[in-house]
């Protein structure tokens, strides 16, 4: 396995097609989903000769804290669907590698737990539902693991229309209809793996729930019935003692009220396409969120990232740190467990080797570096 792509790949061999529909599909026509990856297709560097990058530093700080690489793991639910353990794999995975987990509300594997494998490493993601009760406990317990960071998410506060899913009758549990059940006997080695491990579920409600599977509807129908609105973000600054990063923005007038409200970051996103077709990429909307909240402010990017290519792109555009998601569950759900350091050190690899073809001995001179655009027929240069 050499590139994202070929985790992909593997990973849609591996798995039966409801399970890998969930991991790869999108809302609506997905044209959010393919525009994404195609936004950064469009994007060319320009490199710099007679530069000194024989050795290169990837090593960025974030938000008071040096982190090994530019890129973590962005928050995602059920993660433990891609193969069983996954959470655990990638938790730990990113602490041996110096790198941020984001760890979803709607985790296969409980906070406690995954605090125990990346203390220093483990942050916390938030939906704010129907049950703010729920939502402060869950606070709570994150603030009582030691998490230290927050990531409270306000783009999905209703239900997407995601058709692959429902073309493929997706729930939780699954529904074993003759044609599923059919795929799951020409898969047998994920389906005799998460039979031996248990159905993946959300593991932070199983406490308030008796140890019972929470169906994936009642999840959503909680989200429905969120009222979200500043005041959402004001409470979460007033109750968070710590660094509080806001996840799902994509408008520069959203962005630059929710920095003066007291978020210390942004996570530039479109949910990887998961909510809506009909959003721009999220590497379109950069630069001018980049714009508004100024230079200095801590702007995160996710959506469409597949490579370190995408991951310097990204930062080029003006973020200063790349989330990515699918890339890591393609890894385990392609080779397991051990699939998750897999995916760190192929995107490490290509971060590397776009650093020495640029002309840059660090993640920070790539602030200097610039897209390419093609010479309009009236400068006849590029710029």
């Amino acid at each position: 396995m050499h590139s994202i792509a070929d985790l992909r790949k593997r990973a849609r061999q591996r798995l039966p097609r409801v399970v890998f529909d969930f991991i790869d599909g999108g809302a609506g026509d997905e044209t959010a989903l393919r525009n994404n990856e195609a936004a950064f297709r469009r994007l060319q560097l320009l490199p710099r000769v007679f530069r000194s990058s024989r050795t290169r530093e990837l090593a960025c700080t974030l938000l008071g804290q040096t982190y090994a690489a530019p890129f973590g793991v962005t928050p995602m639910g059920l993660c433990n669907l891609a193969w069983p353990g996954t959470d655990k794999a990638l938790a730990g995975a990113c602490a041996q590698a110096g790198i941020p987990y984001a760890l979803s509300t709607m985790a296969s594997t409980d906070i406690e737990t995954m605090a125990t494998l990346a203390p220093r490493h483990l942050w916390f993601q938030l939906y704010v539902g129907g049950d703010a009760q729920m939502a402060a406990s869950l606070l709570a317990r994150a603030l009582a693991a030691g998490v230290r960071t927050l990531v409270l998410t306000v783009d999905a506060n209703f239900p997407a229309r995601r058709l692959r899913d429902r073309r493929n009758g997706f729930a939780l549990p699954l529904q074993a209809s003759p044609r599923m059940l059919a795929d799951l006997i020409a898969h047998p080695g994920w389906s005799l793996a998460t039979l031996a491990a248990g159905a993946p579920g959300f593991a932070n409600f199983l406490v308030s729930t008796g140890g019972r599977t929470v169906p994936i509807a009642h999840m959503l129908q909680s989200l429905a019935q969120a009222q979200i609105d500043w005041s959402t973000l004001e409470q979460a600054r007033a109750h968070w003692p710590h660094q509080l990063i806001v996840k799902g923005v994509m408008d520069p007038q959203d962005a630059t009220r929710i920095r003066d409200l007291g978020a210390d970051g942004i996570v530039v996103s479109n949910h990887g396409g998961r909510q809506w077709a009909g959003v721009p990429a999220s590497i379109d909307a950069l630069p001018a969120i980049r714009a508004a909240v100024g230079a200095s402010f801590p702007l995160l990017l996710d959506s469409g990232v597949r490579s370190g290519d995408d991951i310097v792109k990204a930062l080029v555009a003006g973020a200063d740190f790349v989330l990515l998601g699918r890339a890591f569950l393609y890894a385990t759900a392609a080779l397991g467990a051990g699939g998750a350091a897999t995916a760190i050190e192929i995107l490490r690899g290509e971060v590397d080797t776009a650093l020495a073809q640029l002309g840059c001995d660090s993640v920070a001179a790539l602030h200097e570096r610039r897209f390419f655009q093609a010479p309009s027929a009236e400068s006849g240069a590029c710029e």
